[in-house]
Parts: C-alpha cells; structure tokens; sequence
C-alpha cells in the first residue's frame, strides 16, 4: 500500500479489545504520573523512563519533538480507560517508508499481560497497512535483555548491533541492538500476535 500524505500527518486514535492507543496530550499528565507509580521504572539505568513527578515535562518535551517532525506520542490505555503507560513512532520516513517503534513503558501492573501484545498489534498494523511502511525498526540498550526478547517473541528479526550509538540515561555509552519487521513478513507476525491474544500465550508486557 502506497503511504499518504493522510496518514503520515495526523496521529490516528488506534483501538482494540484490551487496548487503546491515543495521541499523547497534558490531558494524560495525570494518568501518566499515576501508572509511573513509585519511580521503580525510572530507575532502571539503562531505559529513559521518567519519574512520577516529571510526567508533565515528558509529555511536553515528546509534543515539541512531534511538532518538528518525524515522532507520533501515544498513551496506552487499558480496557477500563486507564493510562498504563507509553509508546511513539519516531525516526519516521515518508520517503522510505519506514519507522520505529519505541520509547515504550507501561505500569508494572500490566506488565506481563496481553497489553503490549495489542499495543504492538495495532501499531504495526497502522505503520503496514495504513501508512505503507516496507520496514518498521526497534531499538533496545544491549543490557535490557527483557525488551530484547519481547521484541524477538514479536517476530522481528536482529539487525545487529550498533556500537557506542548513544548514550543511557546515566550518561553511559549505550550499545544499540537493532531489530525489524519488513512488510513481506507483517501477515505472519500479525498471525503469530493474534495467535497469541486469542489463545492466551505467553505475554510481552
């Protein structure tokens, strides 16, 4: 499917059974700063997610990263219209096209649950099927083996490893590990997904 102008310029509203995918606004401040809980997931050393208290700041700086281009911000929502967490499209390219799939957290609560398995569901089906992508990229830190192997469970396959790419949070050189999801392989990554919300396999939240 070739990409539109339409579908490259406005953040969609992407929902699901469990799940629900809105474009991030000062609107979720509240619900954002709730799910961060105690500031466990922002001491993780090597991932970028914020404190409690700086859920307004996040928010504000991904929305001036979206207004200069190639970012879409979402909150995650649960089935009862909760803020759990989350997710962008970034590194976004019409020309291409191709993007990345990214800068993901949710609420320990729904961590191992069916969340992320729909939140990726409806985020890949958006870049394939309504935007056109021939690729979809993720990037994980060398030391964050969880999102390593809940990339992998997804289907996508490693690239490789970009050395000294970036840097952590904490200022430390970061080893980037690069996967993708090509267009001729998004209908058996969607079966293996739907495969797993219907019949209750192993979560990758």
């Amino acid at each position: 499917m070739d990409a539109s102008a339409h579908s490259w310029n406005i953040p969609p509203r992407l929902e699901g059974r469990h799940v629900a995918l809105e474009p991030l606004s000062p609107a979720h401040a509240d619900g954002l700063r709730a799910a961060l809980g105690d500031g466990e997931l922002a001491r993780c050393w090597y991932t970028h997610v914020p404190a409690p208290q700086d859920a307004s700041n996040y928010i504000a700086a991904a929305l001036e990263k979206q207004a200069r281009g190639g970012s879409w911000a979402f909150a995650v929502l649960d089935a009862g219209r909760a803020v759990v967490g989350s997710t962008r499209f970034y590194d976004m390219d019409a020309s291409v096209p191709r993007l990345q799939v990214g800068y993901t957290f949710y609420a320990p609560r729904v961590q191992r649950t069916g969340v992320n398995t729909e939140a990726k569901l409806l985020l890949l089906g958006h870049a394939f099927e309504s935007m056109g992508c021939i690729c979809v990229g993720f990037e994980t830190s060398w030391f964050n083996q969880r999102s390593r192997a809940a990339i992998a469970r997804l289907g996508a396959k490693q690239d490789g490893v970009l050395r000294s790419h970036r840097r952590h949070a904490d200022g430390s050189v970061r080893d980037t590990v690069a996967f993708s999801i090509i267009a001729s392989e998004w209908l058996a990554v969607k079966r293996n997904l739907l495969d797993r919300l219907e019949n209750g396999g192993p979560a990758h939240g």
